[in-house]
């Protein structure tokens, strides 16, 4: 008889609960901007808001992203364990539970407030189609981590709207969203050179196959990006001292993260575990952000 852990543990790994640095990646961007824009510290109930959403979101992405890519995943060494490519799990019920959390994604977005809700409507529309449509890119373009990319800016834009029912395009916010989208599609570049061979031998496109040779230094230079973007963010939003030792350390090893990467050896958990310090680096980030608004508070 099979035990109920068993019969659960397929639904865990589709949605990648048994993996939660992806979990939090996303959940990070969604941080800095509850606690950047001017009406921060962000209350309790927005935090538990914003938490829910970014879950059921990343969870729909997820099964969104098995689907599409079922019949590749089985021939790729890092996904053939997948619970839809081996077999564990049918495309019916996995289709279901993909409605139920774009459903309740919804959900939290009527929940939040009336002013802010028409334009978080909105963003959560517009964010719909590249989340959806992220698996297929790899069949058509040549940097499908940029369409990432992009989903992840909403990770901001929302958050941001939720709280202050604007989005102003403040330096803080532009730059904010720009750290986001090219600091993702770093580490997702980085991900992608895992499966670069398999990748290959399938027809499919990356952005680590496309970048050839100069893949490590885009990546350097995206994390590069990503730290002077947050300290302009950080700057124009008047964010007090204790933010910038946290700042320095996380662009630091943003930056030594990427000395493993360059050697002819790297093996599939190098690339995981580099995907693994950047939701460090990026929760440092947040914690600066969080004790230096609560100096003097």
């Amino acid at each position: 008889m099979i035990s109920s852990s068993a019969r659960l543990q397929p639904w865990i790994e589709l949605l990648r609960w048994n993996k939660p640095t992806g979990r939090l990646i996303l959940l990070i961007p969604a941080g800095w901007a509850l606690w950047l824009n001017p009406t921060a510290p962000p209350g309790v109930v927005l935090i538990l808001q914003i938490l829910l959403g970014g879950l059921a979101v990343s969870g729909a992405g997820c099964i969104a992203n098995d689907l599409w890519d079922q019949r590749f995943d089985g021939q790729v060494e890092r996904t053939k364990g997948r619970p839809l490519a081996r077999g564990a799990l049918q495309r019916g019920p996995a289709i279901a539970l993909l409605l139920i959390l774009l459903i309740l994604s919804l959900a939290v977005v009527l929940s939040l407030p009336a002013a802010s809700l028409r334009l978080c409507l909105a963003l959560a529309c517009l964010a719909v189609l590249p989340i959806l449509g992220y698996p297929s890119a790899k069949r058509w373009f040549a940097f499908p981590q940029a369409i990432l990319a992009l989903c992840w800016g909403f990770a901001v834009l929302i958050p941001w709207a939720a709280a202050t029912a604007a989005l102003n395009w403040s330096p803080a916010l532009v730059c904010s969203w720009l750290a986001t989208v090219v600091w993702t599609f770093g580490f997702d570049t980085v991900y992608a050179m895992a499966d670069r061979r398999d990748d290959a031998s399938l027809g499919l496109r990356s952005s680590a196959l496309s970048l050839g040779s100069l893949v490590v230094p885009v990546v350097r230079s995206c994390y590069l990006v990503t730290t002077l973007a947050l300290a302009f963010a950080a700057w124009s939003a008047h964010i007090p001292a204790p933010f910038w030792p946290f700042w320095l350390l996380a662009g630091i090893f943003m930056q030594i993260s990427c000395n493993p990467l360059n050697k002819q050896d790297a093996s599939m958990a190098t690339f995981g575990r580099h995907f693994s310090r950047q939701v460090q680096a990026g929760t440092l980030l947040w914690l600066g952000l969080v004790l230096a608004r609560g100096w003097g508070a």
